[in-house]
């Protein structure tokens, strides 16, 4: 198998897997229209995805620590595709929270493992681990599409035709987990890990992910309705709009590596942040079909340090990769969805832009943090994430 095999594997079905947290929020105006739910009520079912998954990913993370489960990557994807598939079959909020949270847990099973193998696939290049990442955000921007195609003629009774990247996506990972046996047959015993935890410096990187996953999650639940309601209540235009902060992430992303390969990843991930404050102020603030701009830079400048600050969280907690990737690619950045119901409660009550003007802050919450974080000494990935044997 080509060195470049497994990542590109491991992209795919990331965007797979990504798909299903993508659909939530596209499926958010077919919940409104076909439901008459209001903002607060849409809002949680965005609440139900993240709230499992914001506490099981560093659950999940921590048991991956101890023991390597790669069969986690294709039954955690099954998962997160069959929750989805369901959610839109009963008239039932209760039930349709449920099966939303069934696809939360899967996709929350899927990401620390997930991001374990990748580093190790990617050998430290961090241009490796960004078209890992690229791979979840092209799954972000397929889903608006995919879900478009499959209820946006119809109605949500459709939603079982969302279950097939989940079948793909599974059958995908076959090759990468003989790969892994490969690699443990050929392994006598572990490598120590070197140097020690940087507790401090992952808690902080730890906020700033939670304020970028609100402001992100607050504008993905929100702007497609925003987005209706500043161009005259076209459909089209929300359907764009999402597409566009999902889409421009994966420019993000690869930008993101190829700085870092040069510069180094907090200073990268500074300048981004610094950007995004200007970008969201104009997503809010900017009339006409200009804010359109500022959404894809929007989604660009939040990307940039999105594969980074995985990295990072491994680099500063390096004895506990799992752990560490579970919060920084789960834990921080699902927990945005839990402000997304203060969010509907404030638009219900005044209207959608008073609701997204505190979004400015958060990004400027993050690069005040970065400012405050050392760059890491780069680790060799086998010494950072050894694979534990099966006895």
């Amino acid at each position: 198998m080509r060195r470049n095999t497994p990542i590109t594997l491991l992209a795919v079905g990331h965007a797979c897997v990504d798909i299903y947290q993508g659909a939530v929020a596209a499926l958010i105006p077919f919940f409104v229209a076909e439901r008459d739910y209001g903002y607060a009520v849409a809002s949680g079912i965005v609440l139900a995805a993240s709230l499992l998954s914001s506490v099981a990913q560093p659950l999940f993370g921590a048991l991956t620590d101890r023991r390597a489960m790669p069969w986690l990557l294709p039954v955690s994807t099954l998962l997160g595709g069959v929750g989805i598939a369901l959610s839109g079959l009963s008239g039932s909020y209760g039930l349709t929270l449920v099966f939303v949270a069934i696809s939360g847990i899967g996709v929350a099973a899927y990401h620390p493992e997930s991001a374990r193998v990748a580093r190790l696939a990617s050998r430290g290049s961090h241009s490796a681990m960004s078209w890992f990442s690229l791979g979840g955000n092209i799954g972000f921007a397929l889903a608006p599409i995919m879900v478009s195609i499959a209820v946006g003629h119809g109605s949500l009774h459709w939603t079982p035709v969302l279950v097939l990247p989940a079948l793909v996506g599974a059958a995908l990972c076959v090759p990468v987990l003989r790969m892994l046996d490969g690699q443990r047959a050929g392994t006598s015993k572990t490598s120590p890990v070197e140097g020690a935890d940087d507790v401090a410096s992952f808690v902080k990187l730890s906020l700033a992910v939670v304020f970028r996953s609100i402001v992100f999650t607050g504008l993905s639940t929100f702007i497609s309705l925003y987005a209706q309601q500043r161009m005259q209540g076209s459909t089209t235009a929300g359907s764009v709009a999402l597409f566009l902060l999902f889409l421009g992430g994966a420019v993000g992303s690869v930008l993101g590596g190829s700085l870092a390969d040069r510069y180094d990843r907090v200073r990268v991930s500074g300048w981004s942040y610094l950007i995004s404050i200007v970008a969201v102020a104009g997503v809010v603030f900017v009339p006409g079909p200009a804010m359109f701009l500022f959404v894809a830079l929007t989604s660009a400048g939040l990307y940039v340090p999105f594969s980074l600050q995985v990295t990072l969280g491994q680099d500063y907690l390096r004895s506990r990769i799992g752990t560490a990737s579970g919060v920084t690619l789960g834990l921080a950045v699902s927990i945005g969805g839990l402000v997304s119901p203060l969010l509907g409660r404030l638009a219900d009550s005044t209207s959608l832009q008073t609701a997204l003007a505190p979004l400015i802050a958060m990004p400027t919450l993050s690069w005040l943090l970065f400012r405050t974080l050392p760059e890491p000494a780069a680790v060799e990935p086998q010494s950072a994430a050894p694979v534990r044997q099966d006895a």
